[in-house]
């Protein structure tokens, strides 16, 4: 189960924890923005819904997530942002926050920085039939990245990882209203939406990756 941007909404935790039962998921994904420009204990105490669940969850912080996040250690949850986790046949790769922006939000990073945290995530990544990228920042230049306004303000640097490496699929978030589901080449983009919102995505690894968009409320 796919989930991104709760924005602090501890609504959205309670409910993602409903939703993940009645669908009976095997792993969590949260690409992030879990607060709203809140603290690590805050986001300690918007998590137990999920954590209760005693499932994995692989999580990146996004640029509205306070930075320290990504070295916080939470039994059954995962931040992946620079690293990886393997489970049965995929391993999941992370990388979080977002790119300089005139908002200055607390977690952002020059192109270059972000890249370098992909190569970093993919140094030891060991050989499995799916390889899953958690980004925060989509891809540029694609569905998933468009803003209302019709401007596309994903990264640079992960398209560019992406045309390379070639990951099996990238879930992603941070551009709210860019909710969908799209390719580069071969790889399967996923935008769930904001889960403050009430959005979510549902994705099946099966002799091919499937996903759906679906919703928390």
């Amino acid at each position: 189960m796919v989930t991104s941007d709760f924005h602090g909404e501890a609504r959205a935790f309670r409910e993602c924890a409903s939703k993940a039962e009645e669908v009976r998921a095997e792993v969590l994904v949260a690409c992030g923005d879990l607060t709203h420009f809140d603290t690590v204990q805050r986001t300690k105490d918007l998590l137990v819904p999920l954590l209760e669940l005693r499932l994995p969850l692989f999580f990146v912080p996004g640029n509205c997530d306070p930075p320290a996040l990504t070295g916080v250690s939470l039994e059954g949850a995962h931040c992946i942002h620079g690293t990886f986790e393997a489970y049965g046949d995929a391993v999941f790769m992370g990388a979080g926050g977002g790119l300089l922006s005139p908002f200055h939000t607390p977690f952002e990073m020059t192109e270059e920085e972000l890249m370098e945290v992909l190569d970093r995530s993919l140094k030891h990544v060991p050989k499995k039939r799916w390889l899953v990228l958690v980004s925060h920042h989509p891809p540029i230049n694609t569905d998933v990245d468009v803003t209302s306004g019709g401007k596309h303000i994903g990264s640079l640097s992960v398209r560019r990882f992406i045309e390379e490496k070639e990951p099996a699929v990238v879930f992603c978030g941070h551009v709210h209203e860019a909710r969908g589901v799209d390719r580069i080449g071969e790889t399967l983009l996923l935008n769930p939406g904001p889960a403050r919102h009430g959005y979510c995505a549902l994705a099946d690894f099966n002799e091919n990756i499937e996903v759906k968009l679906d919703r928390l409320w």
